[in-house]
């Protein structure tokens, strides 16, 4: 199993319209082998952000991997630059390999 996460900081005020964002997306992702369950959560608050992660669980890294070089990826991701004014930083994925 192979989780892939990334890490959001999201400007104070704009938490609404960034899970608005993730509701209304068409993500394609039930269309990719090796795919098995997608996860936005949110975490802590700060003064400056509020942090949330969105992660994806994979049968291995390699199909995370084909995901990342596929049509329904870029499908996924047209048109995430116009989002940029709730994002106090550039995303930052961390990716996890099953130990136990």
């Amino acid at each position: 199993m192979f989780i892939a996460m990334n890490r959001f900081k999201i400007i104070l005020g704009e938490e609404t319209a960034f899970e608005e964002i993730w509701k209304n997306r068409e993500t394609h992702l039930d269309k990719v082998k090796g795919f098995k369950e997608f996860n936005l959560v949110k975490g802590e608050k700060t003064e400056e952000y509020t942090l949330y992660a969105s992660h994806t669980i994979w049968d291995t890294r390699e199909d995370f991997v084909n995901w990342t070089k596929s049509e329904e990826f870029r499908l996924a991701h047209k048109g995430a630059g116009g989002n940029k004014s709730v994002y106090l930083e550039h995303p930052k994925f961390e990716g996890f390999e099953k130990v136990l």
